[in-house]
């Protein structure tokens, strides 16, 4: 296996849900994509994300496709309608919901992260589950990568699981955890931009 999510595979695996994975393998692979600090290919990110889901009680296969699939619209040229053709209307609505709509002509990545933190309260049950999956997945290791974006980044997911009061109690305890846990410098985040000449708010790409 190329892909390098054999920890997430140990299990059988749902037929529909096999197929969300291999597509979303395909998609970012299409794109080159890997991940920001580690260089792996991106497809270990969502395999994360649908293995946290699969512990989650109750959960569905269409939950775990999602989270195969939550960043292919975002981050690929794969659209909305090629989800719902592929995988139904449920799976599409979810990662619609899961989708970031901010873009740059929005603004600072300040305004970009308050308008994603409005959408995300709106946001169902499910995607909420969802989201908070994506997101203890991203802290794992964001102040070993890069301690002085840290700060920054936890700020954001810190705003973000705040109002996600809906999702799955024990992944929004965990991604709370992770923010508090983790040793960042505040003021060290903040000088690094500054000395480079960037503003805070966009010192680093979208994660």
């Amino acid at each position: 296996m190329t892909e390098q999510d054999a920890p997430y595979m140990s299990r059988p695996m749902h037929p529909l849900v096999e197929t969300a994975r291999r597509f979303a393998s395909a998609a970012h692979g299409s794109m080159n994509q890997r991940r920001l600090f580690t260089d792996e290919p991106y497809i270990v990110h969502p395999a994360a994300v649908a293995e946290l889901i699969s512990t989650v009680p109750g959960h569905q296969p269409e939950w775990l496709m999602a989270a195969y699939l939550h960043d292919v619209v975002e981050d690929t040229p794969v659209t909305i309608d090629q989800i719902e053709s592929l995988f139904g209307t449920a799976v599409a609505s979810l990662v619609k919901e899961l989708t970031n709509e901010s873009t740059p002509a929005d603004g600072t990545r300040t305004h970009r992260k308050a308008l994603d933190v409005i959408r995300l309260a709106g946001i169902s049950v499910v995607a909420q589950t969802i989201k908070l999956a994506d997101i203890c997945d991203n802290l794992r290791s964001i102040h070993l990568h890069e301690p002085r974006f840290a700060a920054i980044y936890l700020k954001e997911k810190a705003d973000q699981v705040a109002v996600l009061t809906r999702g799955d109690s024990r992944l929004r305890a965990r991604a709370m955890r992770l923010i508090q846990l983790a040793p960042v410098s505040t003021t060290a985040a903040e000088s690094d931009c500054v000395s480079s000449g960037q503003s805070p708010n966009e010192a680093r790409p979208k994660r």
